[in-house]
């Protein structure tokens, strides 16, 4: 048995014993840095940080706290909250009491947050600020068994209602106050608690956002993270001396295990879950790896491509030449390194690079804070030219691939070795194999228990003997790569009896189209394929204010004869390189861009096809019905 596996299949039985293991190995380490606003409440942020031992003391003194509620275990937590240290601090701390953590996004509405609070049967809810506590006291009635509010951030807001049952609602630091009173009576508790955990209680319900009906509670025990954390480990994509900048969600499984590695390897994370920040946090935290969304990459390119373009003619052609180089050099070395061992590429090749390194590429390593040595991409499929074009301007993104049924990470790329297009090979311990029908399945010690409270549901999708349908399309290479092709219930066949993979057109216009933000490619059983198209704002109107539309409105500008012809150029452009079946005969442009608050992203930002169907429906049966020319 080789070392890993022997690490692997003898791991500790809980992240949280992992934890103690590593406040005890590096006490004086840093653990987490976050931002705080500055002593004048004017001009930048300051980046405090934690070492473990000091992490340690919160974490302890809110399990504690936690225990002096009458928390037992395996019982329920909820956070409801955006990410931030305090999020890592807390689930840490309910897992250290014995408890489980039920994520709750922050961006849920009262009804959903009460349907996962009643189902989850959670007895304390974590809130973020007043926001949250006024979504538990509106559902209040319907949470009998909720019976403490934590406020992570009170921010001068009067907590207190009359309502309220007699300490119904505390602050965190009250919490924490609270847990060290109970540690001077009990100083062994909290160690006592997580010595007691067993490898199959469990440790977190995470509910799957979906994207029809009901939200479903997947049940991941100790087990489940304490494998990925060693897991990770062992793949060596992350290092010690690392510095990980952590802005995904944490009520979604990607950010939620990149908590569990970094625990397990003891490198640095910053944390901040405002999006806004991420370009202005970036040069600050200098990251040397960082996990991220496709949307986050599209954005970031289709950023760049505005901002040549604002430049002018010269600087956008070069912008463009330097983006052919860049993703011809990434095909090139990828392809090289495959056959031989060694990312290399034609001295020809390699002296347009240079240049264009110098006028592009350079800059852009620099917006990332100038040390990223790798990103992980994960969530949902990135367009191949765009992983290519990063790839050749020295941003090595590395997808992955996961569930949260799977604990998000079971495929990843290598990291010299890596292959755009592709998830990359297993983690060691997970197996996979392709049906019959091409669906993906997944074994091994990251797939979930089962989904809460619902047996029926649990039976469709995981076998007896371990194997775990992942609903997704897919293929294996001879030497293990996995490409995904599609969900296996967003194919489509149309009329013609032709099948279509809708997101693989989708990231094919992806990167070609600078301007788009989302599309849904559309066909089922019709006799030919549409498309509805979003565009991101920024990007389109900069080329509003170009192209003699300045001034006008987003929702002119999208309707505006010029964009069609503009977007119509790019639909062209995509329809060259399909098979006559999959392109695109007709599109529509939505008047606004899609979004989380409308229901038709999750708040991974993976796209709600039904929800965007149904909403726009009208623009469907138009382009059907035939009663506009395109």
């Amino acid at each position: 048995m080789s070392d890993t596996q022997s690490q692997i299949e003898n791991r500790p039985p809980s992240v949280a014993t992992l934890f103690l293991e590593r406040i005890e190995s590096t006490p004086d380490g840093e653990a987490y840095r976050y931002p705080v606003p500055s002593a004048a409440g004017t001009g930048p942020e300051e980046w405090r940080s934690y070492s473990w031992a000091q992490a340690a003391e919160r974490v302890f003194a809110i399990a504690a706290g936690l225990l002096d509620l009458g928390v037992e275990a395996e019982q329920r937590v909820a956070i409801a909250s955006n990410t931030r240290v305090d999020w890592i601090l807390c689930d840490l701390g309910i897992l250290c009491a014995g408890a489980a953590t039920t994520t709750v996004y922050p961006s849920t509405n009262v009804e959903e947050t009460a349907y996962i609070l009643a189902d989850s049967d959670s007895r304390v809810l974590i809130a973020e600020d007043a926001t949250q506590l006024a979504k538990a006291r509106e559902c209040r009635a319907e949470l009998p068994e909720l019976r403490h509010v934590i406020v992570i951030d009170p921010a001068g807001e009067t907590l207190t209602d009359a309502s309220d049952p007699q300490g119904w609602v505390l602050t965190l630091d009250e919490l924490i106050q609270r847990g060290k009173a109970y540690l001077e009576q009990h100083p062994e508790a909290v160690k006592e608690r997580v010595a007691a955990l067993r490898p199959d209680q469990l440790a977190t319900l995470i509910y799957t956002s979906g994207t029809t009906g009901k939200p479903k509670g997947v049940r991941l025990a100790h087990d489940n993270w304490s494998y990925m954390a060693k897991s990770i480990a062992e793949q060596g994509l992350v290092e010690k001396e690392d510095v990980q900048y952590l802005w995904l969600p944490l009520a979604h499984v990607f950010g939620k295990v990149l908590t569990a590695g970094q625990i397990e390897v003891g490198h640095v994370t910053a944390v901040d879950g405002r999006v806004d920040k991420i370009i202005e946090n970036l040069p600050v935290v200098q990251p040397t790896y960082m996990a991220a969304v496709p949307r986050i990459f599209e954005k970031v390119y289709n950023g760049v491509a505005a901002k040549a373009r604002a430049g002018g003619g010269a600087k956008y052609k070069i912008f463009q030449w330097a983006s052919e180089v860049a993703r011809e050099y990434g095909r090139v070395t990828q392809d090289n390194y495959r056959r031989t061992g060694t990312a290399s590429a034609p001295t020809g090749l390699k002296l347009k690079h240079a240049v264009a390194d110098k006028l592009v590429y350079s800059k852009l390593r620099e917006a990332f804070g100038g040390r990223l040595r790798a990103c992980v991409s994960g969530s949902a499929a990135l367009a191949p030219d765009i992983g290519y074009f990063f790839s050749g301007a020295g941003i090595h993104i590395l997808e992955g691939y996961g569930l949260t049924e799977s604990s998000a990470a079971s495929f990843c790329n290598p990291g010299e070795g890596y292959r755009t297009g592709t998830v990359g090979k297993p983690l060691p311990g997970c197996e996979v194999r392709i049906a019959e029908d091409g669906e993906i399945l997944l074994r091994g010690p990251g797939i979930m228990q089962g989904y809460h409270g619902l047996p029926e549901k649990t039976a469709e999708v995981l076998e007896s003997d371990g194997w775990f349908h992942t609903g997704d399309i897919g293929e294996l290479s001879d030497d293990g790569y996995l490409r995904i092709t599609d969900r296996k219930k967003d194919m489509f066949k149309t009329s013609g009896g032709k099948y279509v993979a809708p997101a693989e057109v989708e990231g094919r216009f992806k990167a070609v189209c600078p301007y788009v933000s989302s599309i849904l490619v559309h066909g089922a059983d019709r006799n030919y394929c549409t498309a509805l198209i979003a565009l991101d704002e920024a990007a389109i109107m900069g080329w509003a204010g170009d192209h003699g539309l300045g001034g006008k409105s987003y929702a002119d500008v999208v309707t505006s004869p010029e964009v069609r012809e503009l977007i119509g150029g790019y639909v062209e452009k995509l329809n060259a390189g399909l098979q006559r079946w999959q392109t695109i005969k007709q599109f529509r442009i939505l008047p606004r861009d899609l979004d989380i608050e409308h229901g038709e992203l999750t708040p991974s930002l993976k796209l709600k096809r039904p929800v965007v169907e149904r909403e726009f429906g009208h623009l469907l049966e138009e382009m059907y019905a035939g009663t506009r020319e395109q």
